[in-house]
């Protein structure tokens, strides 16, 4: 089940306190590798501050820097290995997210083809299908002038 996002009926709306430098740096860390900040990371951070669980979040996002950000395949080699994986495993918006975040770190369109047709050796078609439907959706958005980022995280 998919948490609603920031403004939909039922999201968790940000506290009306000061800005939490945590949270803005973790904001600056997303918008870095995608362009812009997910919807399901601002869930996430109201969620942590209305809980009193910004250390919990904290602490999941340095885990992340360490291995994501800060990993030793680079961040376009990277990237492209979540996309690899998350094709493999049918997760749709999170494989949207890594494939724009790919592209944004300088992965071509036919790196990303490439990495759609190993995810048919090892899921099949399915992984195959969904990989040139990302595609062909970045493709025409990148078409229509659209910035990776932009087309990360839009709705």
């Amino acid at each position: 089940m998919t948490a609603p996002s920031p403004g939909q009926p039922g999201a968790l709306q940000p506290a009306a306190v000061a800005p939490d430098p945590a949270a803005e740096r973790i904001r600056a860390a997303y918008t870095e590798l995608f362009g812009s900040v997910p919807a399901s990371t601002e869930t996430r951070l109201a969620l942590a501050g209305q809980t009193g669980r910004q250390q919990a979040v904290e602490a999941i996002e340095a885990l992340r820097q360490v291995l994501i950000l800060d990993n030793p395949l680079g961040r376009k080699t990277g990237q492209l290995v979540h996309f690899a994986q998350l094709l493999v495993l049918g997760k749709a918006p999170p494989a949207r997210l890594h494939a724009r975040a790919a592209r944004t770190a300088g992965a071509s369109l036919s790196e990303l083809a490439g990495v759609t047709e190993l995810a048919l050796i090892t899921a099949g078609m399915p992984a195959y299908g969904l990989g040139v439907e990302i595609l062909a959706e970045m493709a025409a958005a990148e078409a229509a002038g659209e910035t990776p980022g932009e087309a990360a995280t839009r709705p």
